[in-house]
């Protein structure tokens, strides 16, 4: 079942839910404006034996309720010694276009906690796929799915016909032999564009799509940045602290003898997200960025 404010009333706030509420009456749930009871409920109903999908309306609110997150449901199993389990999926909108307060990327906050699994896909395909894979899950998974994303349109796979996804496995979207992209989420169109740009230059870029962030897929990346000998990471979140450091970290451990140029990483700048369009503008990275210093590298 689900849970979360206004899903059965109006199909969630950006109508993630359409549709269900009237497909599967009782199993989409309205619940009080209250953060810590709607994780707080899904945590107990997923050691009851059920498989709650709850929405956080808005990543940004995941403040509230975080003692549920990382003292109950990331820790229980662990300290019943696997005699519970939590297979419980948070759904947290997040990414700009909304101010300060209804715009922040937080996925590394939840990276940094053992006992969870955090994802952030990129496309319409991919939405699917992770999504079924986090029902499936055993343990709690943080499902970040950017507000801008939900226009995207695109391909999926028909019930039974989909090619199951392993969370922590990453893909090489494009292949390349000058320069390592990696990214998720919203970032990929900036990852995406800055190759198209680059191809026309004559430097090919490798693609990498993380996918999922807690477990990292660092094998992959170690792999293309073995080949490419340059590395590049772009995200949404900011650039201070965000999840683009400990890739940036774990590369620079483990294969700085293949590096040719210093890392490069992009993210927002360390303030509040603007509400003001033109103001927004101003903080986000777009691909010029990424080509400009990909470029400099040679």
């Amino acid at each position: 079942f689900a849970m979360g404010e206004a899903l059965a009333r109006q199909g969630g706030i950006f109508g993630q839910f359409k549709g269900l509420p009237q497909q599967f009456p009782g199993r989409i749930i309205d619940t009080p404006i209250s953060e810590t009871f709607i994780i707080g409920g899904g945590v107990g109903a997923a050691l009851a034996g059920a498989r709650p999908v709850v929405d956080m309306h808005f990543a940004d609110f995941i403040g509230v309720p975080m003692d549920e997150i990382f003292n109950q449901m990331a820790k229980v199993r662990y300290m019943f010694g696997g005699q519970a389990k939590v297979p419980l999926v948070l759904r947290a909108p997040d990414g700009s276009a909304g101010g300060a307060q209804h715009s922040q990327c937080v996925e590394s906050w939840f990276a940094h906690i053992p006992g969870i699994k955090v994802v952030a896909p990129s496309n319409p395909y991919d939405a699917k796929m992770v999504l079924k894979a986090a029902i499936e899950c055993d343990d709690p998974v943080l499902y970040f799915e950017n507000k801008i994303l939900y226009k995207e349109k695109g391909e999926v796979p028909e019930i039974g016909e989909e090619e199951p996804y392993t969370l922590g496995k990453a893909r090489v979207e494009r292949e390349g032999k000058d320069v390592t992209i990696v990214s998720y989420s919203i970032g990929m169109k900036n990852a995406r564009g800055a190759a198209d740009l680059l191809a026309k230059e004559g430097i090919e870029a490798e693609v990498i799509d993380l996918i999922t962030l807690s477990p990292w897929d660092k094998e992959t990346v170690l792999n293309s940045v073995k080949k490419t000998h340059r590395l590049c990471i772009v995200h949404e979140a900011v650039k201070q602290g965000g999840f683009g450091a400990e890739i940036s970290a774990t590369v620079a451990e483990e294969a700085m003898e293949y590096l040719d140029a210093p890392i490069l990483r992009y993210g927002a700048p360390f303030c509040p997200i603007p509400f003001a369009p033109t103001l927004e503008k101003m903080v986000k990275v777009v691909p010029e960025d990424l080509v400009k210093g990909i470029k400099g590298m040679f």
